[in-house]
């Protein structure tokens, strides 16, 4: 039987979890092969093969909630492909941007039987490969090397450090991104006959056709996975003076005496701690009155004290009023809690954010929306204005994380090709900055979750109460749970320590799967493990850890 897709109203829903929950009935239901919930939509889209409209609406009624039918079932539709040439060789899908999302787009078109064009008119591999993610993680764990060799907790333990080679440290980064993006972009496209690489700038035509070098496309689907670039505020005298980018800092040729760090969010404090670990003398300046201010307070405030610790000079609340250069030196004039302050440097850096990577494609005079920023507008299946266009990844806005980027291309290619079935879904996202220690959050804050109406439980556990910090002399930071008293489910989690970002997956998968509290706190945790944390910080809900024995449930 064909896939029918049903549209129902949901009364009585009053949290995330409450839609993970329902979600999680309807997909149990036989026949259902695909259910969203949206909470603030008050609505469930089921895509199911041979069931009543009224069946489903029985399943929400059993799991506690109202429903009624809002849409009619309609047939999904069907997959729209080109009209091919003799020769074969017009695509299904073309593919406008080859970083994360347009990869995980053109495979899962190819996997899906599509003939696929990917086009892209800068370096194969986007963001994260060349310029992102792994150049900087790689050198973030070589300055922590660095660091490590004169700092540390043990007794007894003697060890020194000569100066960083920097051209060798930036040459290893240089070689890993080179590998990296050979084997896992360049050479995974040989797997995949029915993904043909252009390389060359791609152009959209009213009619929805592609011009790259001369030539014309005319898919049967579009998507687009442009990307983003860094974005810079229009500071009085920034651009007459020249700044370093996220891209240009990773890529410097010589490790500068003294930098200044315009941005107190992930992409500036981890540069920021990079560069000092390494011998740079660094200000950070940040406008918010916390570090990483989307985070958790607790957690910016706390992040901020540990790098002082490390001589970084971290000033927050501030107000820039201009930059200017005089020969080898930069000037930033700024107000600091009323106080005027010029601060000078080397180098100076400005990580205040990306914005997408829209502009020169054609694509608002193919009509295709554009917002404030220059995102591209979607609908919740990542559709554009024109229903044949699909976007995804950093183009869309935020968040702009290279897992979420994956997951958007495959979702497009899946909606433009079978349908629109599924829908974009960012409800429990995990976040990571790799600063020393590390911030990892998934779901909302305390102060969040207040504003949504829920009665809030928060337990706070500093790492001195956790085993492994303790054997590893590594105690900075904490873990805090929030936590739904009526359901006794949780909401976020929100975690400095040396590992957060491993640490964060647990508390993920418990918001998405609906897991309680107390199923966090009673279940198997190896000992000594930094996730051994997510456990006791359950158990604080209810009980006084400084009461437990280290090895006792």
């Amino acid at each position: 039987m064909d896939i029918q897709r049903v549209s129902l109203a949901v009364e009585g829903m009053t949290c995330d979890h409450c839609a993970v929950a329902l979600r999680r009935t309807l997909t149990a239901v036989p026949g259902v092969e695909q259910a969203e919930v949206s909470l603030s939509e008050k609505r469930a889209d089921i895509s199911a093969n041979g069931i009543a409209p009224e069946a489903l609406v029985r399943a929400v009624e059993s799991a506690g909630y109202q429903a009624s039918v809002i849409e009619p079932p309609t047939s999904a539709a069907a997959p729209l492909r080109a009209e091919h040439t003799s020769s074969g060789t017009t695509p299904d899908i073309v593919v406008l941007g080859g970083g994360s999302a347009g990869f995980a787009a053109s495979i899962r078109a190819a996997d899906l039987g599509a003939r696929v064009t990917l086009i892209e008119g800068g370096t194969l591999g986007g963001t994260c490969v060349n310029v992102g993610c792994v150049p900087s993680k790689t050198l973030i764990r070589a300055a922590e090397v660095q660091h490590r060799a004169t700092r540390h907790g043990f007794d007894g333990v003697h060890t020194a450090a000569e100066p960083p080679d920097f051209a060798q440290v930036m040459a290893q980064k240089d070689a890993l991104v080179t590998t990296m993006r050979q084997e896992k972009y360049r050479d995974v496209l040989a797997a995949y006959p029915s993904v043909t690489l252009r390389e060359g700038r791609g152009t959209v035509n009213p009619d929805l056709s592609v011009t790259i070098d001369g030539g014309v496309l005319k898919p049967g689907r579009l998507i687009v996975t442009t990307g983003a670039s860094p974005w810079a505020p229009p500071i009085p005298g920034l651009a007459d003076a020249g700044y370093l980018t996220s891209t240009e800092a990773l890529a410097l040729t010589a490790l500068p005496v003294s930098m200044i760090v315009i941005g107190g969010s992930a992409v500036g404090l981890e540069i920021a701690q990079l560069y000092a670990r390494l011998g740079t003398h660094v200000t950070v300046l940040e406008a918010m009155p916390t570090l990483v201010p989307a985070e958790d307070r607790q957690v910016g405030m706390a992040l901020a004290e540990y790098l002082r610790e490390e001589r970084l000079d971290v000033r927050t609340g501030v107000s820039i009023h201009g930059v200017s250069r005089d020969g080898a030196a930069y000037t930033v004039d700024a107000t600091t809690h009323g106080r005027a302050q010029a601060i000078t440097a080397e180098q100076l850096l400005v990580a205040t954010g990306r914005r997408a990577r829209s502009q020169g494609f054609g694509l608002e005079a193919a009509g295709i929306e554009l917002g404030a920023k220059g995102e591209i507008r979607v609908d919740e299946h990542l559709q554009t204005s024109r229903s044949a266009v699909y976007a995804a990844g950093d183009v869309i806005g935020e968040p702009m994380f290279v897992y979420v980027a994956a997951y958007g291309g495959h979702l497009a290619a899946d909606n433009a090709l079978n349908g629109n079935r599924r829908r974009y879904d960012l409800t429990a996202l995990p976040r990571v900055t790799f600063t020393d220690p590390q911030v990892a959050s998934v779901g909302a804050t305390a102060e969040e979750a207040r504003t949504q109406g829920l009665d809030v439980a928060v337990s706070t556990l500093p790492l001195s109460y956790v085993p492994r910090a303790l054997a590893a002399h590594e105690s900075r930071g904490f873990i805090k749970l929030v936590a739904d008293r009526r359901t006794n489910r949780l909401v976020g989690a929100h975690i400095l320590a040396s590992e957060a970002g491993e640490m964060i997956q647990e508390p993920t998968l418990a918001i998405t799967h609906g897991i309680s509290i107390d199923e966090l706190a009673g279940a198997f945790h190896p000992y000594l493990t930094l996730a051994e944390a997510v456990k006791l910080a359950a158990q604080t809900f209810t009980k006084d850890v400084k009461k437990l024995s280290c090895c006792a449930a």
